[in-house]
């Protein structure tokens, strides 16, 4: 029953997204979300986050950047209703887009991470706009109906197949995706319980190995993708290539590339942390 009433809640709302301008949607969202989160666990959470990423600023400037965070995670609520429509518009751009293209089209295959940041679905846009069918990665929501309606949003952005994480077929299908020329997006800042422990933002962090296990056991590249949200729900991509570490045991390649993607990621967060995803238990 309480699936169902969420469900029904989630339905509610994306009618009512869906009835509004994009612009004003998004801010709405944004504003409810900016003013009802801070009374709730998770941001007590994100504070104590913030501290670890920022142990020198004021309890105001960690205040500060948590109701940011929020109301960039209501906009990213809203307008993942609107996700076609962002798609077929101009909202998304490209930084560099000539140099990226050329940079990405040095090799068939390669796997593309981004952070929660901005609007993380865009990173999907982004490559779609160059070009690029992709595979994708996703973690099942608790609620089994509201899981099956957001798979149902994101799917058309993921052309070669949006697969769950932890299921056992999963990483065979990515692995031969990849080694056949085809492109993953994943996200790749939350905590993985069963990963490897790497610096990110001073502390060690468990992050997943999955990424840099494809790059050096296939021989891709390696590209960290900064989603940057600009005013009137608009989109700028960043796009930097990750040091693939080589020469070591597999292993110790594979540690030495997820640190190296880590501390990508973390670069951008640092550059807009009202953007990212806090409130996520990153350090446990």
């Amino acid at each position: 029953m309480r699936y169902r009433l969420e469900y029904a809640l989630f339905l509610l709302f994306g009618f009512l997204v869906r009835s509004l301008p994009l612009e004003v949607a998004s801010s709405l969202s944004g504003a409810l979300w900016r003013g009802l989160a801070p009374f709730s666990k998770r941001h007590r959470r994100a504070l104590a986050h913030i501290k670890i990423g920022y142990p020198e600023a004021s309890e105001a400037e960690r205040g500060l950047i948590a109701r940011d965070m929020w109301d960039t995670m209501g906009r990213v609520f809203a307008e993942s209703f609107r996700l076609d429509e962002i798609a077929k518009s101009d909202r998304v751009t490209i930084e560099d887009e000539p140099q990226v293209r050329a940079l990405l089209a040095r090799s068939q295959g390669f796997v593309a991470c981004a952070a929660h940041q901005g609007n993380w679905e865009v990173a999907a846009i982004g490559l779609a706009k160059l070009g690029y069918r992709t595979a994708g990665i996703y973690q099942p929501l608790k609620n089994p109906f509201v899981d099956a309606m957001a798979r149902k949003m994101r799917a058309p952005l993921y052309l070669d197949g949006l697969l769950p994480k932890h299921e056992h077929r999963t990483a065979f299908t990515i692995l031969r995706h990849v080694k056949s020329g085809g492109v993953l997006s994943v996200m790749a800042d939350l905590r993985e319980n069963r990963g490897v422990r790497v610096p990110f933002f001073g502390r060690e962090a468990a992050s997943t190995p999955f990424p840099a296990l494809i790059a050096v056991s296939q021989d891709k590249p390696l590209y960290a993708a900064e989603v940057i949200r600009e005013p009137g729900v608009r989109f700028r991509i960043r796009v930097r290539e990750v040091e693939v570490a080589r020469g070591g045991t597999r292993d110790a390649d594979v540690l030495a590339t997820t640190a190296n993607l880590q501390a990508a990621l973390e670069y951008f967060i640092r550059a807009r942390p009202g953007q990212w995803m806090w409130g996520h238990r990153r350090w446990g």
